[in-house]
């Protein structure tokens, strides 16, 4: 039987890797900016989401990274954060999202002197807001925050610091985003040793734009507990049947170091250069660790379930294959054991028996 978007967004979903500030609402945007006095290229919610997926789909970095520009100038203020976030999680539950980690960089909401525990705060006031309306509407969902600290500044420590202070409030997790080449996660090492010292589980983008250095850096320096993208270690991987796995593979594989794939996402940086092609398939032919993320909703016109329809679409995937990458991203998520349990077997296996007989 045929599965249809609309059949996927009835279904229980996990999200690992979706950015805060490239998943807001074109009408916000707009509100937003007129409050904050800061300038569009349009001010018509319909043409500025159209302005969002052509300046990321051009293939220009700048304009990629002009569209964040946009977003985050309207993210400077306490109620604007949260207005931002409680939409977020009210978006994802309407998706079908039972779970989602949010990661956003707290050292890039300080225009308005805004604190960096003061950003935090408002960010999870909002979560928890969306999740108790979209509850009310019959869309629970729990939403866990990652703090993110930019690999090109020198903030890492203190970013890792705060979110460990707030881990008891909804932060769940810590990150490192930005530009890979010429960053090296090992800048950040200082960092990385103080986490693995408090027992706070952390990701780190690596795979993305640049190769195998940067995974193996990110897992054997660092010591991350999951790749965020991670898409080229495929470059370990030497096509034949059976396909031949080179030793850093066969590590992240060994070890289930879970992947956080986002094919849309990387269609548009180029790191694959259609869904169909892209390594998503022939990983979890080889039983990677893989889970699949939105990335930037906004900037990829994207959702869970489009995600998964373009999957079904393109390598013929049925509700058995949706639930193997629902359970693989609840099982790597850095809540407590016992409660990724519970929403395993309580939520997602019981929605996917009835599909799956």
């Amino acid at each position: 039987m045929a599965i249809s978007y609309e059949d996927i967004v009835k279904v229980p979903k996990a999200l690992l890797h979706d950015h805060l500030d490239g998943g807001l609402r074109p009408a916000t945007i707009v509100e937003l900016a007129a409050e904050a006095g800061h300038e569009l290229p349009t001010t018509d919610p319909e043409a500025l989401g159209r302005w969002f997926a052509e300046a990321a789909n051009s293939g220009s970095l700048e304009r990629y990274l002009e569209t964040f520009a946009h977003t985050v100038a309207v993210m400077q203020t306490g109620p604007a954060l949260r207005r931002v976030a409680r939409e977020c999680a009210l978006d994802l539950a309407a998706d079908g999202v039972v779970y989602a980690e949010v990661r956003f960089a707290p050292e890039q909401h300080l225009e308005q002197n805004l604190t960096l525990d003061e950003v935090v705060d408002a960010v999870v006031t909002g979560f928890r807001e969306g999740s108790a309306l979209a509850a009310e509407a019959g869309n629970p969902i729990r939403v866990g925050t990652l703090l993110t600290a930019m690999r090109h500044a020198a903030r890492s420590q203190e970013i890792a610091e705060l979110a460990v202070r707030h881990r008891d409030t909804g932060v769940v997790g810590f990150d490192i985003a930005g530009a890979e080449a010429g960053f090296p996660p090992t800048r950040h090492l200082d960092a990385f040793e103080y986490l693995q010292r408090e027992n706070f589980h952390f990701t780190i983008h690596a795979g993305e734009a640049f190769g195998l250095p940067s995974i193996w850096q990110a897992i054997q320096w660092c010591g991350a507990d999951r790749l965020g993208h991670g898409v080229r270690i495929v470059d370990d991987i030497t096509p034949g049947n059976p396909p031949v796995l080179g030793r850093l593979a066969a590590y992240v594989r060994d070890k289930r170091i879970p992947l956080e794939l986002c094919p849309s996402s990387n269609v548009q940086t180029g790191a694959a250069a259609s869904i169909a092609d892209h390594p998503i398939g022939l990983l979890r032919d080889l039983r990677f660790r893989v889970t699949v993320n939105t990335d930037n909703r906004l900037m990829s016109g994207t959702s869970m379930s489009r995600e998964m329809a373009l999957l079904v679409d393109a390598f013929g995937y049925g509700w058995k294959e949706l639930q193997w990458f629902t359970i693989n991203a609840m099982k790597s998520a850095f809540i407590p054991f016992d409660e990724r349990l519970k929403i395993i077997d309580e939520v997602i296996k019981p929605a996917y028996v009835k599909l799956i007989g």
